[in-house]
């Protein structure tokens, strides 16, 4: 956060962001991410560097995601967050039948009582 106001103390006309929720606890990194759209509905354009997919993708209004280096889908951010690829390979998401067979699948598991003595 300091390093993000001593940057717009200089009135840049562009503000690059590299990383800026590494190593954060999560609800560190979703205050970063509302500063970020604070400071771009003030007018500020920003360009965002990234690791975390989802706050990339709902941050951003067009996204380039890298794939060791190289650029591997680009596009408006809301579409390529809503790709099933995107979802599966860099969000984690998973389709609905595997998702729904996981929670037949932990209902049908037998629960374990608590020994007593």
């Amino acid at each position: 956060m300091l390093a993000m106001g001593r940057a717009l103390m200089a009135r840049p006309r562009l503000l690059l962001l590299d990383e800026p929720s590494l190593g954060l606890a999560p609800l560190m990194a979703a205050r970063i991410a509302e500063t970020i759209t604070e400071i771009n509905a003030a007018g500020t354009p920003v360009l965002l560097v990234e690791q975390n997919a989802a706050i990339a993708l709902r941050l951003a209004s067009r996204a380039y995601v890298l794939d060791v280096g190289e650029v591997a889908l680009e596009g408006p951010a809301d579409e390529l967050a809503a790709s099933d690829e995107v979802r599966r390979r860099y969000l984690g998401v998973v389709d609905e039948d595997a998702a729904q067979d996981a929670v037949q699948a932990q209902h049908a598991a037998p629960t374990l009582r608590r020994w007593s003595a």
